[in-house]
């Protein structure tokens, strides 16, 4: 197995350190902003603590999640944040497979290829199910 002198393993960590980092940086950001414009539009507002209110209807789907954070609403941000935060560990899996595919290592990349492939089925069949 020849391997790419420019791909180690030690670049390899550093490299899904620092995109895990930023994915959880990142998504805290969001969400923090989020919850700022959601505390300085409603935080006058009282909270009903006997009966539970779901979530609404249009923070369910991922196209009108990212529409109403692009309208900055305050929910929707904080939504937007949180896929991002479950996006992280799946780009680094997607990363992963790159790396191993770059180092040649075919048994790894598969490996990691069917967990990618059974994270997408989880999170796709959750979607359609909510």
């Amino acid at each position: 197995m020849a391997t790419n002198p420019g791909w180690t393993d030690k670049r390899m960590e550093t490299l899904i350190g620092i995109l895990l980092r930023t994915g959880v940086l990142l998504s805290a950001i969001i969400v923090a902003c989020g919850a700022a414009i959601y505390l300085a539009r409603h935080g006058h507002s009282l909270t009903d603590y006997r009966m539970f209110h779901g979530e609404p209807s249009d923070l369910r789907s991922i196209d009108k999640i990212v529409r109403d954070a692009f309208a900055l609403q305050g929910r929707g941000i904080i939504q937007l944040g949180l896929l991002l935060l479950i996006a992280t560990p799946v780009a680094r899996v997607g990363f992963s497979i790159f790396a191993f595919a770059e180092e040649h290592d075919r048994l790894y990349a598969v490996v990691a290829s069917l967990v990618l492939l059974i994270l997408l089925y989880s999170l796709i069949g959750s979607v359609q199910s909510g």
